[in-house]
């Protein structure tokens, strides 16, 4: 099978590439040299890219469906910490041969994911290599209403918008560390396969925080980004962040805490908010957990149950560091 043939069999023919209508931004899709997006005044695009590669961000056997979930979930949750509306994605797809029965589980995955999130699949590329994909997402968004990191100010509320470190506790089930056959451990591998981008709530969070961004490195490591970014400290109180029960039956209380602290791979929204904003926002449904506040200073700064400062165990996760 040639390279043209496999994108339209398994790309080109798949529902999130078909979708139609220019509501979306959208004035063409995939099958031209290039996609054409639409602007309309007031508006900005947001773009982001993410590469995933085999060994790195996810085990070389790992189910394909699975996987076309996780590469499109990952990619698209930047758009959500910006505060953008999805349009669509591109997708550059390197795999070692042509294996029929694994591009389509891909392609599978890959369209179950475009579906919940509303991204449409707007092109890219195929090669042969090392299993690999990079991936670029398109938002749009009010002009001057996507959310930055550089906005946090003192007096702040530091907050989350979930249960962190499910995905890091389930990292030792996903290579085979861990006993994988209890209903806990599979709502955290539902969590590391699966994760749910939080779109609706990084709109909802335009003109009211200050500062956001999803998290992907670990709590403290992605909210250093925001306290380098805004010339702030961010303080941290440990007991209220938020642990799952299944996170806590599967790795314990100290060990759900540092999973939650440094794992990574939770791709929920951390943001800071004006304290008068969060009573609206809970009114509103969505998820907000107060875990510390904006002070001056810088770095950030990790509090026990006595107020005492804390020295973690580790800070997140970093490519180039052992």
């Amino acid at each position: 099978m040639g390279e043209f043939e496999l994108i339209r069999r398994y790309f080109a023919a798949a529902a999130c590439a078909r979708m139609s209508g220019e509501a979306d931004g959208v004035a063409l899709g995939i099958g031209d040299d290039c996609a054409l997006l639409g602007v309309a005044p007031g508006e900005q695009l947001a773009v982001s890219t993410d590469t995933l590669v085999a060994g790195v961000h996810f085990p070389e056997q790992g189910d394909p469906g699975l996987l076309g979930q996780r590469a499109l979930a990952v990619s698209t949750s930047d758009l959500a910490g910006m505060g953008a509306a999805p349009v669509g994605f591109t997708l550059a797809l390197t795999i070692p041969s042509v294996d029929p029965d694994w591009l389509a589980a891909f392609a599978h995955g890959l369209d179950a994911m475009a579906a919940s999130c509303g991204m449409r699949l707007l092109g890219g590329d195929t090669t042969r290599g090392p299993l690999s994909m990079t991936l670029t997402v398109f938002g749009r968004l009010p002009s001057g209403q996507a959310l930055l990191r550089s906005g946090a100010r003192p007096g702040d509320l530091l907050c989350v918008g979930g249960a962190l470190g499910d995905a890091a506790g389930a990292l030792p089930i996903v290579l085979g560390e861990r006993d994988g056959h209890t209903p806990e451990a599979a709502e955290l591998l539902s969590r590391y396969w699966s994760p749910q981008p939080q779109l609706g709530l990084g709109q909802a969070l335009r003109g009211r925080a200050t500062a956001a961004l999803d998290i992907s490195d670990g709590l403290l490591a992605d909210c250093a980004h925001i306290a380098a970014a805004s010339s702030v400290s961010l303080i941290i109180e440990q007991s209220r962040v938020p642990l799952s029960s299944a996170l806590l039956a599967v790795a314990g209380a100290e060990g759900g805490l540092q999973c939650a602290l440094a794992g990574g791979d939770d791709y929920v929204l951390a943001f800071t908010l004006p304290a008068d904003a969060a009573p609206g926002l809970r009114e509103e449904g969505w998820p907000i957990h107060v875990i510390g506040h904006v002070a001056r200073g810088e770095g950030v700064h990790l509090l026990d149950t006595a107020g005492r400062a804390v020295a973690p165990h580790r800070r997140g996760y970093n490519h180039f560091q052992g």
